[in-house]
């Protein structure tokens, strides 16, 4: 029988974390954790928190100063000097109460309390607010700082992937199309057309609009004119998000309702699909002999083959991306959902924005690490090309057309159909051909590796 596991708990560090995200893959994830941490939504509650009350006291509310520029001042630095410590204090009084955003109000009240203006102003922190006003201004907040660093590594990749399309402009390659040979292309042909998808693909995600709202407890802004009834709450609540570089929904329930993170959650996966795509022809070249992979000294492809260096990268990327994507439409699907005004079921589940993006970030190192290995093996590619004249079927038949010759579809086929044709084979077919001269004589002429069309111009255009 299996040992039962220690009773005693090893401390947290890379080696002992459940997740390989904290564990193995730590170095890769390290940006995101002042993105998605504990740490970094409590500083967005307090960000927001504080935002909110400077933009109240400057409402000329009867009971409520203006705030003098020292107290503002004071605000911002609870926000851009907020530390773990100061978050392991949040903590604790959440410990008290329960409820980690009622913990922030109350930590900033005890962080004032020796400011004047600012303890006369206790009451007005968190004023009218439901803990989702607070925390889904946040969310946005923090998936805003997100997708900055997941465009960042994607335009990188981009960048990579067309560096290659243009180097291998000109080199010419067997297409496969059912896995069977077909008309030729270019090697940065292919890099060209993963270079326009992967950016639109990042277009797609920045066109995303990050939306948030602050309007109370089921959103109609009730408490805030229960008190204040003359003001104008929609704009004011407007111009505070605005002034957060979001967007103002206007029409929610308790929760903005999350329908623009299942749009950018959507345009994330679109992404990784095409990574995911690339992934897996790099790994079929490689497997091809078309791309040799740099050594690296001491490194081992296994434990019992010596002459192994395996496409690893790639593998490692694939399997990254497909969990970056379970992960980004279980988002997507489950958080527009809620019954009635609103559940709970969305709150656990955007704790694992960062596990989504950090599965995105371990898949993109991997895949651009794996790009920087790769060394074209240009013989292969040739020798290929070389065993594959019968792809020329296809413009000595487009020829026969234009002039003519009937069933040439058909006399085509009987010649290559299924048969490895060779140029002596080819060539004496179109000897026997009744076509002009110089179209015979331009046939003749061409070779596997000539017929790539406009391929190199298309693979420089990327």
């Amino acid at each position: 029988m299996p040992s039962a596991p220690s009773s005693v708990a090893a401390s947290l560090s890379a080696l002992t974390a459940i997740s390989p995200l904290d564990g193995r893959y730590g170095r890769q994830t390290a940006a995101l954790r002042d993105v998605f941490s504990e740490y970094a939504f409590m500083r967005a509650r307090l960000r927001v928190e504080t935002h909110w009350l400077i933009g109240l006291s400057r409402l000329g509310l009867p009971e409520l100063a203006p705030l003098p520029p020292e107290s503002v001042a004071r605000l911002d630095a609870l926000v851009e000097q907020f530390s773990v410590a100061d978050c392991e204090e949040i903590k604790a009084i959440e410990a008290q109460t329960n409820h980690d955003v009622k913990a922030v109000e109350y930590w900033i009240k005890r962080r004032t309390a020796d400011d004047p203006a600012l303890k006369a102003a206790a009451e007005f922190i968190h004023f009218a607010c439901t803990s989702e006003d607070i925390n889904n201004v946040s969310h946005a907040l923090m998936l805003a700082q997100g997708r900055f660093v997941l465009q960042d590594r994607l335009r990188a990749l981009l960048a990579r992937l067309r560096e290659l399309a243009h180097a291998y402009a000109d080199v010419p390659m067997l297409s496969r199309t059912h896995g069977q040979p077909a008309s030729p292309t270019t090697v940065g042909k292919e890099f060209a057309n993963v270079v326009l998808r992967l950016g639109a693909a990042i277009d797609a995600i920045s066109r995303v609009t990050l939306l948030a709202k602050m309007n109370g407890a089921v959103g109609n802004y009730n408490a805030h004119l229960s008190a204040y009834p003359a003001v104008e709450w929609e704009a004011f609540s407007r111009s505070v998000v605005e002034g957060l570089g979001l967007a103002h929904n206007t029409h929610t329930i308790q929760i903005e309702p999350h329908d623009y993170m299942a749009e950018l959650f959507d345009a994330i996966a679109r992404a990784n699909t095409v990574l995911l795509d690339l992934d897996r022809d790099l790994w079929g070249y490689i497997a091809l002999g078309y791309f040799k992979q740099k050594l690296k000294p001491g490194e081992i492809g296994s434990s019992t083959m010596p002459h192994k260096v395996n496409p690893i990268d790639f593998e490692n990327s694939e399997g990254n991306l497909g969990i970056a994507n379970a992960l980004l439409r279980h988002l997507a699907e489950k958080l527009p959902v809620s019954r009635w005004q609103r559940d709970l079921t969305d709150s656990t589940v955007l704790r694992n924005l960062g596990v989504a993006f950090g599965y995105c970030l371990v898949a993109y190192e991997s895949c651009q690490r794996g790009l920087g290995k790769l060394e074209i093996n240009a013989a292969a590619i040739a020798a290929d090309l070389d065993g594959a004249w019968e792809v020329l079927a296809e413009p000595v038949q487009t020829v026969m057309r234009r002039y003519g010759v009937p069933e040439p579809y058909e006399k085509l086929k009987e010649l290559t159909r299924g048969k490895s044709i060779t140029r002596e084979v080819l060539h004496a077919f179109l000897r026997e051909l009744e076509i002009p001269p110089a179209a015979r004589d331009a046939l003749l002429a061409m070779t596997p590796a000539s017929y790539v069309g406009k391929a190199a111009e298309l693979a420089r255009r990327s």
